[in-house]
């Protein structure tokens, strides 16, 4: 059995046993809390075909008299909720609950693959677009039959209505997945795209057909 055969089944074993995504809620600001969930209640995320509808209420912060809800952004179980804080002050970016939530077959493939693919991820916080040869590759036949190597400029990012290309450094391979909109606000360290070398498409697809074929 190869490395990749091994290491690939301890992945799935971990996903196996905690097929959950969890998602930290933080004060948004200082300000005094009030928890509108209690622990284990079921929340929903942003719904809506135009993701217009927001999610399910998860605590009111208060500051100089301003009141603002903050709602959750994905549906599971509110965990570890941190019910001393209730009705405390409490700083900027102060743990507050967790949101456990369950990952679905695609999520679950999504997962597994960023832990196998080059993840090639933003520099800065900024918004992003493909630059324009790769963009109109992707749109003739697919980002998977577009292969980039060191050196290629293959993203433009746009900051403070200045645009600077950005050039990959990453092995070489096909675009796999790609994980922004062009145009969206991506925070620093978020993943852009991940790669695929050659070497690792029968474990790509491995991955894919284990998942489909054995996860309920």
């Amino acid at each position: 059995m190869s490395q990749q055969d091994i290491h690939f089944d301890e992945i799935f074993s971990r996903y196996r046993s905690d097929p959950f995504h969890y998602v930290d809620m933080f004060a948004v600001h200082a300000g005094q809390v009030q928890f509108l969930v209690d622990e284990g209640a079921e929340v929903e995320g942003v719904t809506g075909e135009w993701r217009h509808i927001p999610g399910t209420s998860l605590y009111r912060i208060t500051r100089e008299n301003n009141t603002k809800a903050v709602s959750s952004k994905t549906n599971g179980i509110v965990s570890a909720l941190r019910k001393e804080l209730d009705g405390r002050f409490v700083e900027a970016g102060e743990k507050l609950m967790t949101i456990r939530h369950p990952l679905k077959k695609k999520e679950i493939i999504e997962s597994i693959l960023q832990e196998v693919l080059y993840l090639f991820s933003a520099p800065e916080r900024a918004r992003y677009y493909f630059a324009m040869d790769i963009q109109s590759r992707i749109d003739q036949k697919g980002a998977r039959s577009v292969y980039i190597q060191p050196g290629d400029e293959i993203i433009t990012m746009s900051l403070m209505k200045r645009d600077t290309p950005v050039f990959y450094n990453g092995e070489p391979g096909i675009i796999h997945s790609v994980y922004f909109k062009p145009g969206d606000s991506i925070d620093q360290g978020t993943p852009l795209i991940g790669v695929c070398g050659e070497s690792k498409l029968p474990l790509i697809q491995k991955i894919i057909t284990r998942v489909k074929a054995e996860w309920e």
